[in-house]
């Protein structure tokens, strides 16, 4: 399979790529609360409720509105179409660091949840933020 065919299947397969590795991420977490001997505070689902909601929030975003011919009725619109990118950017590292913090607060402590909860945890924030960029990627208003 050539380039130019793959680049043409990426609108059709790249949907159901995104969701197999954002339902993969969430089965992880899953493993992870459902096969731990010790109770999962709250606190430790957060960083997955936050990676997703970040997610969703950078697709919200066009492709084509953050480019350099991009052109809207509304004069500074641009800027804000960046900022909110941004923002949603901010929301996924803030939400990877949560996560890894938990694994790092799991790996010390002998109380609570084991290592495996926060190795879970890092995997599914940073398996569904890759599924919301594949999604980015691969989706257009066309």
């Amino acid at each position: 399979m050539d380039s130019n065919n793959l680049l043409a299947a990426w609108p059709v397969l790249g949907p159901g790529v995104a969701g197999a590795v954002f339902g993969a991420g969430w089965w992880f977490w899953v493993d992870a609360v459902v096969c731990s001997a010790a109770a999962v505070p709250f606190l430790h689902y957060l960083p997955g409720f936050f990676a997703s909601f970040a997610a969703l929030m950078f697709n919200c975003v066009n492709r084509e509105d953050i480019g350099d011919g991009y052109y809207s009725p509304y004069d500074d619109s641009e800027w804000r179409v960046k900022l909110w990118l941004f923002i949603s950017y901010v929301v996924s590292f803030v939400s990877l660091a949560g996560a890894v913090g938990f694994l790092v607060q799991d790996a010390l402590t002998d109380t609570g949840p084991s290592a495996w909860t926060g190795s879970a945890g890092i995997l599914q924030c940073v398996f569904v933020l890759v599924s919301g960029l594949i999604y980015w990627t691969c989706h257009s208003e066309d």
